[in-house]
């Protein structure tokens, strides 16, 4: 399978089972599109018909080409993934990740936030540090041979329990030694409480944090309001340049959710920027059609604009030496994920779980609060099986939809819990989300063409 596309003054071709980026002229963009298709024959008379200064000899010569690279594994390659898709998760898997609920309580009032506000449908909680340390044996108890471990503080908001966060923390380092582990910590913050003891902890303890801001003021103030309906930017942006500022070069994330209401959203990311904020995060947003700031088709030839404008600026800022990261543009054609993670998927619901206040697990924390996927509780360990199978198979290839989809080896299905929102099933397909992740992979090909072409 292949995928053709033009970007930014670019043929491009994909080969989608090797990876493989060419970039042609027009004459063999169209060629290739001919190929599989047609005879010799055919694609001389037609090629000849639509470009008058080629010669039947050039025409022959490009399908040489083409028939070279095919045989080299490079373009037209045979899908040899399909069986192991099924094979991989079919075996024991370990869990490699925890998102801990740390407080189902949040101090904004969120119009858009999947979370309930973060009671997550239900009561306000905070987890206790018993629930916590309990949590982290499971994750021990449970991850076999794997060393490096992940744990993501998350909410409603974090730092509502950031003792119990410090506590937990302490108390994993205390033993991942002995049991041969390296913990990776992430905190995820809206940012109310930010200060510098905050600040200091997850520059020491953390391997990433996660901060929340939409963009421009206007923007952020619309939907993202403290609990007496006033608007938070003002109150975090501060906040946040002084976290980036003393994080130096550890990592972290501005992550913002555009919406109808900020179609625009390149000029929040660039707004981000000028903050002086360069790792940035722009997510659409997901939630009921009824919603008046749900994304619509009509949104869409706006949004396909804004990426390739954001791509393009990307590319102008790297040139200039001030260059931003955008996280859906960082893929590496060279290398790129393991065939494994290509394959199955984030691993919710098996390598991946997430943890309430009171100790239940669930697959990934957009579940969380449905009662149907309930997968068990970190004493018991995982009991509802049948879930747990279910996720083991939930990849592009049980998707009947993603059976011809040039991307499916990029996002190895898509998000289980924005397809069970969407469709019912974990193993339907969110369209609309397919059709800007498309997007984003082109205008990251476009861009990853574009750098080794202007080294």
């Amino acid at each position: 399978m292949v995928h053709r596309f033009k970007q930014n003054g670019y043929n491009i071709v994909l080969d989608v089972f090797s990876s493989a980026v060419h970039v042609v002229d027009e004459v063999a963009y169209d060629i290739i599109g001919l190929y599989e298709n047609n005879s010799k024959e055919q694609i001389v008379s037609r090629i000849t018909a639509d470009y008058p200064d080629v010669s039947e000899q050039d025409v022959l010569d490009c399908i040489s080409d083409v028939e070279e690279l095919k045989a080299a594994g490079k373009l037209f390659t045979e899908d040899t993934y399909a069986d192991l898709a099924f094979d991989f998760k079919k075996k024991n898997t370990v869990i490699k990740a925890l998102c801990l609920h740390i407080a189902h309580t949040c101090n904004l009032n969120c119009e858009y936030c999947f979370a309930s506000q973060g009671k997550y449908h239900g009561e306000r909680a905070l987890m206790s540090l018993e629930v916590g340390k309990r949590a982290i044996d499971f994750l021990i108890e449970n991850s076999g041979s794997r060393r490096n471990l992940e744990v993501d503080f998350f909410g409603g908001e974090p730092l509502m329990n950031f003792e119990v966060v410090k506590q937990i923390v302490a108390y994993a380092r205390s033993i991942e030694k002995q049991h041969n582990k390296n913990f990776r910590f992430t905190l995820t913050t809206n940012g109310v409480l930010v200060d510098d003891d905050v600040i200091d902890f997850a520059n020491k303890e953390c391997h990433n944090v996660v901060l929340s801001l939409d963009g421009r003021k206007e923007v952020h103030d619309n939907l993202r309001k403290t609990v007496n309906g006033q608007g938070s930017y003002d109150l975090i942006v501060p906040k946040f340049q002084h976290f980036v500022e003393r994080r130096g070069n550890k990592g972290y994330y501005v992550r913002g959710t555009f919406t109808h209401n900020n179609i625009d959203f390149t000029n929040d990311i660039f707004h981000m920027s000028d903050l002086g904020f360069t790792e940035l995060s722009m997510e659409p947003v997901v939630c009921s059609p009824d919603d008046p700031y749900a994304l619509t088709e009509e949104d869409l030839p706006v949004l396909y604009e804004q990426y390739e404008l954001l791509a393009k600026d990307m590319l102008r800022r790297e040139k200039e030496g001030k260059p931003i990261t955008f996280y859906h543009y960082m893929i590496d054609l060279t290398g790129g994920p393991c065939i494994y993670k290509r394959i199955s998927g984030c691993g919710s619901g098996t390598e991946y779980l997430a943890v309430t206040p009171w100790g239940d697990l669930y697959p990934c924390h957009q579940f969380v609060g449905d009662e149907s996927y309930l997968m068990g509780d970190i004493w018991k360990g995982v009991t509802n099986k049948e879930k747990q199978n279910e996720f083991k198979l939930c990849n592009a290839y049980a998707r009947p939809e993603c059976k011809d989809c040039w991307a499916k080896l990029f996002c190895s299905g898509g998000c289980a819990a924005n397809a069970y929102h969407a469709t019912g099933s974990i193993t339907g397909v969110y369209e609309y989300g397919c059709k800007l992740f498309k997007k984003r992979m082109e205008c990251a090909i476009m861009m990853q063409v574009a750098k080794s072409l202007n080294k």
